[in-house]
């Protein structure tokens, strides 16, 4: 049995009912697992993580995406967090047997099986749905579509930052731009949905760091300093932003590869840049679910999570049924 993971990204951290009836729409696809969701008002962004076979989770991410494009309307939203669209990223991992081990899939349960590998999904199986999915997205709502990392049709559209450059508000231009003509659906900016990213990558971890104090230049200075273009740490992604709803700033990551850059040596470098400015760390959190390994030699008190579980293990989930 293959098992896929889906994390898409949606424009909504405010309202409650909004992302409740996102959630109910892939709920509703009884043959997929909604592992986690979470929202958050500063960044009004949602973020939800569900697994399942390859052709459920293709259903369940067309349920949350429709229902997503009814519920949001992009003429109306602010947030600290870059996005393109009401539905901004729909990234498709492949959960294979070097993730998993010890997990084996029998008769529509996930057991503890010690020593027995898990074939699972690789990348070719997230990159050929991925393009189905945004094609038919695309044909059946009328949205423009990017396509991104081991997905992408053009290199520069490998990384979702390039695509997401100018976010929404540059968007009716830069879709007017013969280099920047959507992979599939029209070549019309949508002012209610705006466009949709979608990918397939490996895991990634998203990482913040909240710091004890409301100065935002010091958060964008950090974060340029090591996030990897300003010539910081090999696959890391930083941005600094403002958290008005707690007066505080945040350094806002995505860890393209743990396992080269390990979660610890970015608090380690963060902690240390913090210090150097005379602040603190007030606490980091995880968004979505990380790979059990990713955790390996370091603690949650040691990187300060907050609200941090088995919970947020993706393995944990794995282990009981799908």
């Amino acid at each position: 049995m293959k098992i896929m993971e889906c994390v898409p990204n949606f424009s909504e951290g405010r309202d409650r009912k909004k992302v409740g009836a996102i959630a109910d729409a892939i709920l509703f696809v009884r043959e997929v697992k909604l592992l986690d969701f979470s929202m958050d008002c500063d960044h009004h962004r949602s973020v939800f993580t569900f697994i399942g076979s390859p052709e459920d989770v293709f259903t369940g991410a067309m349920a949350a995406c429709k229902k997503a494009l009814d519920v949001i309307d992009m003429r109306k939203h602010e947030g600290v967090h870059p996005r393109l669209g009401a539905v901004d990223v729909v990234p498709f991992v492949p959960l294979r047997g070097a993730d998993m081990q010890g997990v084996h899939p029998r008769l529509g349960a996930v057991d503890v099986v010690p020593f027995v590998p898990l074939r699972g999904a690789d990348m070719q199986d997230a990159v050929a749905l991925a393009h189905r999915f945004g094609r038919e997205f695309a044909e059946k709502n009328q949205i423009s579509v990017y396509f991104y990392g081991e997905a992408a049709l053009h290199p520069k559209r490998k990384e979702l930052s390039e695509i997401r450059r100018g976010g929404y508000e540059k968007l009716k231009e830069k879709i007017k731009d013969p280099r920047w003509q959507p992979d599939a659906g029209p070549s019309v900016f949508n002012d209610r949905a705006g466009a949709t990213v979608v990918g397939a990558r490996m895991p990634l971890i998203a990482f913040n760091v909240n710091l004890n104090t409301g100065d935002l230049a010091m958060a964008k200075t950090i974060a340029a300093a090591i996030r990897q273009s300003g010539g910081g740490l090999k696959h890391v992604r930083a941005i600094g932003v403002p958290l008005k709803s707690r007066k505080i700033v945040q350094i806002s990551m995505n860890l393209t590869n743990y396992r080269e850059t390990s979660v610890r040596t970015v608090f380690d470098a963060v902690k240390k840049q913090v210090s150097q400015h005379g602040a603190a760390i007030l606490e980091s959190e995880l968004i979505g679910l990380v790979p059990e390994a990713a955790l390996e030699g370091v603690s949650a008190d040691y990187l300060q999570l907050s609200r941090f579980s088995a919970d947020c293990i993706i393995e944990t989930h794995l282990r009981k049924a799908i």
